[in-house]
């Protein structure tokens, strides 16, 4: 086993300073010298064993098991060294993903009930997980970093504005939210823009707390937030604002979205969707990522998005491209999580947090030293309905910056 593990290790690992010691107490390096060293260890042939096997799906596992664990450095180390290879995927790994894209669309089917319950399966832990490591909004998406030195509260807001700004909303206008999250972007549409908000999830813990802080702020009349499907709900609609939802739709659902969100959208109507993407095309879910983070999710490239929008009818506007914005996010995430890790093991145990450190590691090297990124399409359906120029979102950011400091919002989640 050992021979067999320095031998495929040391054809995939070219770049930087990794150590490895086998459970049988063997010692090799891999890589070119460079860069930060990090060392890690085997402590079961199985574990071995069955990352050679399925690299992809195993290392995450052994690492909540506690058979493969990081001596020097941290799983953040091990992983930008892993994931910054010339090979994205070690040669023997290959295989496993041709079987995996192939049944990516079932993997992938996502009828209301389906995603009903993928939702459950991550949105639906315990509330205070989330308050562990996320902004006092509890935006549970990639934020918008306008200075690198921005903290991860400012960000957020900038992100909400961002989105607002594009939006073009004036008093009064019916905007709908789908994947409404914990209600902070709904909230502050209501607040700042003087909208009429309807947001929808279908997560029963999020819609508690939405309209739990939506009645803190006295916004019951002008935000509500709702237990539906996007597919259901009824319009019509001004404004459509969708961020961090999409990635769970699946393909096969994608010109069914767009469809449905052109029959919502008023003639003179504007939408921004704010989604993760890819930069490489098509590919499949991390089974790791599949199996225990995100059932049934998938991250799109824009030439998957693109036909289904063009089939549905709608214009692009606007794209724009968000590189290391939510690499610097998550990297804000895992280091409040790790600062607050005992808690999170009071909360449900050891094996969980390994879990949630190793998802916040993993999905930060992705963006970091893959081809992940988030994309933001405007989208309506006549040409003339947003000015020429990009310059109004600019212009639209000072207003609401304006209308921030006059009403100071204070970002409080229900029950704290």
């Amino acid at each position: 086993m050992d021979r067999l593990l320095r031998y495929f290790l040391n054809q995939f690992i070219r770049r930087g300073a990794m150590t490895f010691t086998t459970a049988s107490g063997t010692r090799f390096s891999c890589g070119d010298g460079t860069g930060k060293p990090v060392a890690v260890r085997f402590l079961t042939t199985d574990a071995e064993r069955r990352v050679l096997l399925d690299p992809e799906l195993a290392l995450g596992e052994v690492y909540m098991d506690g058979t493969f664990v990081v001596e020097e450095g941290s799983i953040a180390d091990a992983l930008a060294i892993l994931m910054e290879q010339p090979e994205i995927l070690p040669r023997w790994a290959k295989l496993q993903w041709w079987l995996r894209y192939l049944v990516r669309h079932a993997q992938q089917f996502n009828p209301p009930s389906r995603s009903r319950d993928n939702v459950a399966r991550h949105y639906d832990l315990d509330g205070r997980l989330y308050s562990l490591f996320l902004d006092a909004d509890k935006q549970y998406s990639c934020a918008y970093f306008e200075t690198p030195d921005q903290t991860l509260d400012d960000a957020q807001l900038a992100k909400k504005r961002h989105l607002a700004a594009k939006l073009l909303i004036q008093p009064g206008a019916r905007v709908l939210d789908i994947g409404s999250g914990w209600g902070g972007l709904g909230l502050y549409l209501a607040e700042m823009t003087g909208a009429d908000v309807t947001g929808v999830t279908l997560s029963t813990e999020q819609l508690q707390v939405s309209n739990a802080r939506a009645g803190e702020k006295n916004l019951t009349r002008s935000a509500r937030f709702l237990l539906e499907d996007y597919r259901d709900i009824p319009g019509p609609f001004d404004r459509i604002v969708s961020v961090g939802m999409f990635e769970h739709v699946g393909v096969d659902f994608y010109e069914t979205y767009f469809r449905r969100c052109g029959e919502l959208l008023t003639d003179d109507g504007v939408m921004v969707l704010h989604s993760i993407g890819r930069s490489n095309g098509p590919d499949v879910t991390n089974p790791w990522i599949a199996k225990y983070i995100f059932p049934g999710g998938y991250i799109p490239a824009l030439s998957e998005v693109m036909p289904a929008i063009e089939r549905a009818g709608l214009l692009v506007c606007d794209i724009e491209i968000l590189r290391l914005h939510y690499a610097e996010t998550l990297k804000a995430w895992r280091e409040r999580f790790m600062a607050r890790r005992e808690e999170a093991v009071r909360l449900y145990d050891e094996r969980f947090a390994r879990m949630w450190e190793f998802y916040l590691a993993c999905s930060e090297m992705s963006f970091r030293k893959q081809g992940l990124m988030n994309f933001q399409i405007q989208l309506t359906k006549r040409q003339d309905i947003v000015p020429m120029t990009r310059d109004y979102i600019m212009n639209e950011e000072a207003k609401l910056r304006g209308i921030e400091r006059g009403r100071r919002p204070r970002l409080q989640i229900a029950g704290e």
